[in-house]
């Protein structure tokens, strides 16, 4: 992988050097810095250090992240909710508390073991052995619609069209309490959480601009059933922005009460529509999914 080359800041000296890491580069969590580092691959002023080194101001910093070992993903007989395929993709109907891709944990059982049991060979390769074909994610416990690329070109021209924001991205929630506004925009950068590092929140400091737009869909007394459109695509970026308005997504024990609606199972979120420009024609596609049994029964309860 690519060398990293970075002057400590003056805000950061005498801090350690796996937490400097990992703020300035949030892809990399501290744990992940700390094996790193304990391998050799961190360097200061062109000497190697430990895990608790603490840099002083304007100290050089250079790292080489090792590359992944690879692994064998096996493909598994998995039942998929296929929306449209064609040659160069497909678009499936994910179901909640599956995992898109093999990580830590969930080496089987994801959506890729899926994949690779029902397009054989024919998956993209661009993001490597562990994600192959996937253009984007979503949760494991939200449900809905997901891009998946057959080949290096049609993920090639997807993933410029996300890059982009020109892929149409709706969702459904339930989120807690009375909305003020029958719609509103969530204009607020996203960057990881300083206190917990598995968690997103909306910051100024390393974060990336998101924006949400929402619509109020049906008023209940504790909850509102709403729809969402994105023009960002940042982790967790629905249930973070609605929890930062004080409307947590039903279900969310991350972002939402940890007294939440645990038999949900999860967030009440799901992808409910995609629309995006075919990789090799041009024209414009739409896709959209029902709501899940979870998120239907849950919308009965709250109307009684």
């Amino acid at each position: 992988m690519k060398s990293i080359n970075f002057i400590v800041p003056s805000e950061f000296a005498g801090q350690r050097i796996d937490k400097i890491i990992s703020v300035l580069y949030p892809e990399f969590t501290r744990s992940h810095m700390q094996r790193i580092i304990d391998q050799g691959f961190v360097r200061v002023n062109c000497k190697a250090v430990d895990k608790s080194f603490r840099p002083l101001e304007y100290a050089q910093v250079e790292f080489t992240p090792p590359e992944p070992r690879p692994l064998y993903i096996v493909a598994q007989e998995i039942p998929l909710d296929v929306r449209y395929e064609d040659s160069d993709l497909l678009v499936v109907n994910k179901p909640k508390g599956i995992v898109v891709h093999p990580a830590a944990g969930n080496y089987d059982g994801t959506l890729v073991n899926a994949l690779m049991n029902y397009c054989q060979a024919d998956l993209s390769g661009i993001n490597g052995v562990i994600r192959p074909g996937i253009v984007h994610r979503i949760d494991k416990d939200t449900s809905g619609l997901l891009l998946v690329a057959k080949n290096d070109f049609a993920h090639k021209s997807l993933a410029a069209q996300l890059k982009e924001h020109s892929i149409t991205r709706e969702y459904r929630a339930v989120v807690h309490g009375q909305l003020k506004q029958v719609e509103g925009v969530i204009d607020a950068p996203i960057g990881r959480s300083k206190k917990d590092r598995k968690k997103m929140c909306v910051t100024d400091i390393n974060a990336k601009n998101a924006l949400t737009h929402y619509f109020l869909l049906e008023q209940f007394d504790n909850f509102a059933y709403i729809c969402l459109r994105l023009e960002t695509g940042r982790t967790h970026q629905i249930r973070v922005h609605m929890a930062s308005i004080g409307h947590p997504v039903a279900g969310d024990l991350v972002y939402g009460t940890q007294n939440g609606i645990k038999y949900l199972g999860g967030q009440c979120l799901h992808a409910a529509l995609i629309g995006f420009k075919h990789p090799r024609d041009g024209r414009y596609i739409e896709i959209s999914a029902e709501l899940p049994d979870y998120f239907e029964d849950f919308l009965r309860r709250i109307k009684a």
